[in-house]
């Protein structure tokens, strides 16, 4: 797995390879300070994302729900149809914005 955090009007996590059960604590580590801070919106680029698990899932719904306690928005970008496909079985889509 690959991440990216890049600071500017709106904070950008770029993910790549797998999000899963084996590495979603290292996500969870590195995108801390995008929790703790003050900035409120975030997107996460999913263009590189291969794989995600529910591991992974429980990790964008701990960012959406920071965001959204700081009126703020997260939007998911670039998100392959066979991961968003896993959003939609699993009913989470309707909590994200996707562009």
């Amino acid at each position: 797995m690959e991440i990216n955090i890049s600071y500017g009007t709106k904070i950008v996590i770029s993910i790549g390879g797998r999000l899963d059960s084996v590495n979603a604590s290292e996500f969870e580590k590195a995108v801390a300070p995008v929790i703790d801070g003050e900035m409120k919106d975030v997107a996460v680029d999913c263009s590189a994302l291969d794989y995600i698990s529910s591991s992974g899932l429980r990790n964008f719904l701990i960012l959406q729900k920071s965001s959204k306690a700081k009126q703020g928005k997260l939007t998911i970008k670039g998100i392959k149809p066979e991961i968003k496909e896993i959003f939609d079985m699993t009913g989470l889509s309707a909590l994200f914005c996707f562009e």
